[in-house]
């Protein structure tokens, strides 16, 4: 079979006693990174010397194939750097591949920092989605948040420190400034962080400089009643930040229930002081 275990995200001691069961008799290990597991492997003071095969996102559809007829024969193991794979790591595709095959596929459960992030959030875990890291270009992240601007629940992404302050700074201008958000930064280690806020308090933090790995958990859209003043006026401030008038209207109409159509023309008209054009150059049918 092939076997998919979840590996500490920070804290050794959250390794699970079927982890290091597996890690011990395990014959042939597939590892996001096989330094990694060698290193995991020492930690935890295990003797077992493997096989190891690198299975990362750079070779993973070409290695699943080979993978697959492998487990037909003995059990592979399957683990990323941190956490469970083919979440937001590699695996998905060994697993698409193993299913289509009919090798058989477990699961070792354990660490996540997608539901450690939840968990300690304080916002809504009843309904969640996870997202994933946010794109790296602006322009690209600024269409991937205006795609959830009304997403209901719960929703958590990874990002790069690095790129923190840029995406919270985003993730105001699209979501909303007082939308609730939380940032968990190295989450089950020695300098664990949870931060807590609006969406501009936690980017105007950020941009300082943070470091470690990072969980942002943010406060699903609130279903609000908006009178057509109000949503004109959300419209504009999308406009503002650099979204194209039609697609503000759009997202705005998602998240009220107001018309869209409404909302781009008194947008339009409120913009450029002039009323929606009209067309006058139909051409006409003729008659019966």
């Amino acid at each position: 079979m092939i076997l998919l275990a979840a590996t500490p995200i920070g804290n050794l001691g959250d390794a699970s006693a079927r982890l290091i069961e597996a890690l011990g008799t395990m014959t042939v290990i597939a590892a996001e990174d096989t330094r990694v597991t060698v290193h995991l492997l020492k930690a935890l003071g295990i003797e077992n010397r493997p096989r190891l095969i690198s299975l990362h996102d750079h070779n993973e559809r070409g290695k699943a194939a080979e993978l697959v007829e492998l487990a037909r024969d003995t059990d592979i193991l399957v683990l990323s750097d941190a956490g469970m794979p083919t979440v937001s790591d590699p695996g998905f595709h060994l697993v698409d591949a193993a299913v289509a095959a009919g090798v058989v596929v477990s699961v070792l459960p354990g660490p996540s920092a997608v539901l450690a992030a939840l968990a300690v959030s304080g916002l809504p875990t009843d309904r969640f989605t996870f997202e994933g890291f946010l794109p790296r270009k602006h322009g690209d992240r600024v269409s991937a948040l205006r795609e959830v601007s009304s997403e209901r629940r719960t929703m958590v992404f990874f990002e790069s420190p690095n790129r923190l302050a840029a995406s919270l700074t985003d993730l105001a201008a699209v979501l909303g400034a007082e939308r609730r958000v939380v940032v968990c930064r190295e989450l089950t280690k020695f300098y664990e962080e949870v931060k807590r806020g609006t969406a501009t308090e936690l980017a105007e933090w950020a941009a300082a400089g943070v470091k470690g790995e990072i969980a942002i958990v943010v406060a699903g859209a609130e279903a609000r009643v908006l009178d057509l003043e109000t949503g004109v006026a959300e419209v504009l401030a999308l406009v503002e930040s650099g979204i194209r008038l039609k697609d503000a209207a759009a997202d705005v109409s998602a998240a009220s229930g107001l018309g869209k159509r409404a909302l781009y023309e008194a947008a339009l008209e409120q913009k450029t002081g002039r009323p929606a054009a009209v067309r006058t150059d139909f051409q006409a049918l003729p008659l019966p």
